[in-house]
């Protein structure tokens, strides 16, 4: 586990780590670098780089916790990889299940994987499920993750590539949104996040947004219409099974 940086949870925790691209907003994978770095300084976990592998002794970590947390799971790989064993994802569930005083929150790009298993996997109201949709040539991901089990579901349009107009949220919680940054970043324009916000506030659903991005992120900061919106899903809600 670690603490974490980004602002949308408290810690990560990684049971599967790499992962491979699959659309646009995996040009610039954050994690990827991260993971070379991590295998330069002798991490044994990224031993391989970033060849999807899967971690039996990170299932043990969440256990050990003795305070609430919100965590990041697989902020270095995507629990829905096809390289990810079923029972593996079985066994993350599980433990997620069993400690119901934290909020587990699963990010993934594979919707239709997702999908796939759905009726495979136990849900409970403390695992927050959300997709990937960086523009509007994948907002498929939206219509499959509306349709599983998820208690609560949310969508991270991160980077945020192109406009995404009139989205179905119907039964969407929660929507973070971010630029691009590193050194090469493609832009995200501001009527594009207006227009999301727009969406989110009549359709009641929470709206966070992250970062303008760029190649300074800390200096362009994440003001959006003179406030910053750091809206998220009731959590008090979410702690019984």
């Amino acid at each position: 586990m670690a603490q974490s940086s980004i602002e949308w949870t408290e810690m990560t925790w990684n049971p599967t780590t790499g992962c491979s691209k699959i659309s646009q907003g995996c040009k610039f994978c954050y994690a990827e670098i991260m993971s070379k770095r991590l295998r330069a300084m002798g991490v044994e976990k990224y031993k391989d780089n970033f060849q999807v592998r899967t971690h039996e002794s990170a299932l043990r970590v969440p256990y050990t916790w003795k305070k609430s947390k919100i965590v990041f799971v697989n902020s270095m790989s995507d629990l829905f990889h096809k390289d990810v064993p079923l029972d593996f994802i079985q066994k993350v569930f599980k433990v997620m299940r069993d400690n119901p005083q934290h909020v587990f929150q699963v990010l993934t790009k594979r919707a239709g994987r997702l999908l796939e298993l759905d009726n495979q996997l136990k849900w409970s109201h403390n695992i927050w499920m959300g997709v990937s949709v960086e523009d509007k040539r994948v907002t498929k991901r939206i219509d499959q993750l509306r349709q599983t089990h998820a208690k609560t579901k949310f969508l991270s349009l991160e980077p945020l590539i192109g406009p995404l107009q009139n989205m179905n949220l119907d039964n969407i919680d929660w929507v973070i949104v971010g630029g691009e940054s590193g050194h090469n970043p493609r832009p995200m324009k501001a009527d594009w996040v207006i227009d999301i916000q727009e969406q989110c506030e009549k359709n009641d659903v929470a709206f966070f947004f992250k970062q303008w991005g760029g190649k300074n992120k800390k200096k362009n900061g994440r003001i959006l219409n003179g406030k910053t919106y750091d809206e998220m899903p009731e959590i008090e809600l979410q702690l019984s099974v």
